[in-house]
């Protein structure tokens, strides 16, 4: 048997680059300024994956944790039907700045409403059902907004979740790593069971990006 290889990741975003469709430009100027000034955003196989999914999807209500710059609220509006709308949550005044003056530059603003504050507090007080949620906020927290994001999923809603694996640390034993890691660790894999059990959704585990869960409403 021939011994497993770690694929290296900037190799692998290359590879997807090359046999990969363009994202319009000011998408791509927006991701190389994000990563020299060194914010988060979704990485190449997140793209990719999430731009498969809407196109097949085609949702008509979008909510989104975790607004970062605004990027992959800009990805999602260029891949959804033109009466699609966008609600996206950040709590980072800096970045929901940033958020706001790139919407506004790329004439999104219409289409994209930003909620600003806490997510789960913000959750609670939602009532709007949607059919596709993406999730990328804070990772220890992501146990803590289930009950309320499967509330707010309509029947077949599609929920993406990014960043299960963080960057490899979910993998590990928790003993394995430093103690400051251990609990967002622990509550990663508990969010994992809990989407494992819950009897309303069924759900796939991917290796893409930095690992990710679809989990459709069937009940």
């Amino acid at each position: 048997m021939n011994n497993m290889q770690t694929i290296d990741e900037e190799r692998t975003e290359i590879f997807i680059r090359a046999y990969s469709k363009d994202f319009p430009e000011y998408l791509l100027m927006l991701e190389k300024e994000a990563k020299e000034q060194d914010v988060p955003i979704i990485r190449k196989g997140t793209q990719e994956l999430l731009r498969f999914l809407l196109r097949m999807k085609k949702p008509e209500n979008i909510l989104e944790i975790g607004t970062a710059v605004g990027f992959s609220s800009l990805l999602m509006a260029e891949y959804v039907p033109d009466s699609a709308k966008i609600t996206t949550i950040e709590n980072y005044p800096p970045r929901i700045e940033a958020a706001k003056k790139n919407f506004d530059m790329y004439d999104k603003s219409d289409r994209i409403k930003l909620l600003e504050g806490d997510a789960g507090e913000i959750l609670k007080s939602l009532d709007t059902r949607f059919d596709f949620i993406f999730l990328d906020g804070p990772k220890g927290q992501y146990e803590s907004y289930i009950d309320d994001i499967i509330r707010l999923m309509k029947k077949d809603a599609l929920l993406v979740t990014d960043n299960i694996f963080k960057e490899g640390d979910i993998l590990e034993s928790r003993f394995a790593l430093e103690r400051r890691d251990r609990t967002i660790h622990s509550r990663m894999r508990e969010f994992l069971i809990r989407l494992r059990d819950e009897e309303s959704l069924e759900n796939v585990i991917l290796s893409s990006g930095d690992g990710m869960t679809l989990s459709v409403k069937v009940k």
